[in-house]
């Protein structure tokens, strides 16, 4: 959009009016295609003659407007067109004044065009009502000396051929619109295009956030940041693999508590390298004395650059990275130059990139985790304990009490229910402490059983969720089940929970992401790295690298994995979840 630019007054209020009159011809050209649209499909309702008495009228109209709107906005006087645009800035009280101005002439024309003396009667009551208000807030406007009116005029530029495009485009709209609100047949076709193009658009605008996320998880530090907004296609820099000529830049694998291990060799003693551990991250720095023997060297990967070197262009590998932040680039390119090391500053270089996908940031987020928690693996099995642990305790305490409270009879049945309802109205920090006490008692600190064990007690909202259900089947089933010889427990077991599976289903979806994302619970009762769930895991990265957007994503990105894998295999229940929430009915 060109910047819009101060107007004085009277120029300002005439670029207004182009303005408005530009607008106001392109609507007329789309009524007309609108009209056209009615002709051919014969609308039965519709007049051919005066629809086209219509169609030359408002035809005739649109063009005055336009040649006069653009004569007044000077809209082709640049190259291309300008579509333009203009705006008031001033203060509220000409801004009231304004709209009460307008709306005085609105009711002035209803009172001067009314059927009845009743409708003109009020549409001059309105009117002088208006004219009122809008004389008074002039006088509250000429009070204050520093209130003045701004136009601002500008445009925004586009040249010929997209004008004439946008503007085929939404007459064929109009035309579409018209011949699908004109036939039985194309309206069911006009709406089911319409619902799946809503469908899509909801899901692309819905879908962008996590589109964010699984990009980013693949950029390169360069792409974090553009002057261009958000780099939606990542590139990735080339690199080319060589054996390093300096003993003490040497890359070496080598085992280190029965893992792999990528370093350096600081110096040799009795004949034993000690090593300089660089990979993984969460071990960097370490220093430990291995056999001479036992070392593999290993390529290192360089990134590649171009430079200026004597009025030519060459390209070449980062051989080493100066402290100073100058580079020694071994020339690749062209082949007259190959070989040779040149020095430059980090400036005078640029990478060379090409579109692609930088994976190495899931396997460099992974490296990062502590050595104990076997890059993530021990993270994962917390929170699997938790999650089945969590689904199987509710799903069984739950279902057990809502049994009990729908079909035995006891002393006290609906004051014990009411009271168990009533616990769901306390906030989670009244009962926060005294449970971090019971669990201290028992010695639960840094263990998961806070975690899960009291899923096994069933949760109130559960409870009275599938109490609902068990009281809508049939009292029948269970007499025959009597009958039978059945005893309660079997009754329940065959009986009645193949009844209320789709309940169940739900509820396990419900929990499974509650344990899955629950963060406060284990920031409560968890301190050792072995003992965190993903979750905590989460956070503690985000502190720990959020100057890394790169990983923080592909680390993010492995924790949605599960819960978008359950969307997909259980989208049914997610809907079911929806209805039941609002105990609708089944």
């Amino acid at each position: 959009m060109e910047t819009t630019t101060p107007t004085s007054i009277a120029p300002g209020i005439i670029y207004a009016l182009g303005t408005i009159a530009v607008w106001v011809a392109f609507f007329l050209i789309l009524t007309v295609a609108n009209a056209l649209g009615a002709i051919i499909a014969k609308t039965p309702d519709s007049d051919p003659s005066r629809t086209r008495i219509r169609i030359a009228t408002q035809t005739v109209s649109g063009i005055l407007l336009f040649l006069s709107g653009v004569k007044t906005t000077h809209a082709f006087e640049k190259e291309g067109f300008k579509f333009p645009l203009t705006w008031f800035v001033m203060p509220w009280t000409a801004w009231v004044a304004t709209f009460a101005l307008i709306f005085s002439i609105i009711r002035l024309a209803q009172a001067l065009t009314g059927i009845t003396a009743a409708e003109k009667a009020s549409a001059w009551k309105s009117c002088i009502i208006g004219v009122i208000i809008a004389a008074g807030m002039v006088y509250l406007y000429r009070l204050d000396e520093a209130n003045k009116i701004t136009i601002l005029s500008g445009g925004i530029p586009m040249s010929l051929g997209k004008l004439l495009f946008f503007l085929a485009l939404a007459v064929l709209a109009v035309q579409g619109m018209a011949l699908t609100a004109n036939s039985a047949k194309a309206r069911g076709w006009g709406k089911l295009v319409v619902t799946q193009l809503t469908l899509i658009a909801g899901s692309v605008i819905f879908g962008i956030p996590f589109v964010f996320l699984l990009v980013t998880s693949f950029k390169e530090d360069i792409d974090m940041s553009s002057k261009n907004g958000i780099v939606w296609i990542p590139k990735v820099t080339d690199t080319v693999q060589y054996f390093n000529e300096d003993p003490s830049k040497k890359h070496y694998e080598v085992e280190f508590n029965g893992r792999t291990v990528e370093a350096l060799v600081m110096k040799e003693v009795n004949g034993q390298y000690q090593m300089d551990t660089f990979k993984p991250m969460s071990i960097r720095g370490t220093t430990f004395f291995v056999d001479k023997d036992k070392v593999k060297e290993v390529p290192v990967n360089a990134r590649v650059y171009t430079t200026e070197f004597n009025g030519k262009e060459i390209t070449g590998f980062e051989r080493e990275n100066l402290e100073d932040g100058r580079k020694i680039l071994r020339i690749m390119s062209p082949a007259d130059q190959k070989g040779k090391e040149i020095t430059v500053l980090p400036d005078k270089v640029t990478p060379v990139r090409h579109v692609g996908l930088r994976v190495q940031n899931y396997p460099e987020a992974l490296d990062y985790m502590p050595p104990e928690t076997y890059t993530g693996l021990v993270y994962l099995k917390n929170t699997l304990i938790l999650v089945i642990l969590g689904v199987i305790g509710t799903i069984t305490g739950s279902s057990v009490v809502a049994y009990g409270f729908s079909r035995m009879k006891f002393p006290g049945r609906e004051k014990l229910f009411t009271i168990l309802l009533a616990t769901m109205m306390l906030p989670g920090a009244v009962t926060l402490l005294p449970q971090f006490l019971i669990f201290r008692t028992l010695g639960w600190i840094d263990t998961l059983y806070p975690l899960w064990v009291p899923a096994f007690f069933g949760s109130a909202f559960n409870i009275f969720l599938l109490r609902q259900f068990f009281s809508q089947i049939p009292m029948e089933l269970e007499d025959a089940a009597k009958i039978d010889g059945c005893s309660y427990f079997r009754t329940f077991s065959e009986i009645m929970i193949p009844q209320i599976k789709p309940a169940l289903a739900v509820i396990a979806i419900w929990t499974f992401l509650g344990a899955w994302n629950n963060f406060m619970g284990p920031l409560i009762y968890i301190n050792s790295p072995e003992n965190m769930p993903l979750s905590y895991a989460l956070q503690l990265f985000k502190g720990d690298r959020s100057n890394e957007p790169g990983l923080l994503m592909a680390f993010t990105s492995l924790t949605c994995i599960p819960v978008i894998a359950l969307f997909f295999a259980a989208q049914k229940y997610f809907i079911e979840g929806v209805t039941l929430s609002g105990l609708g009915g089944r």
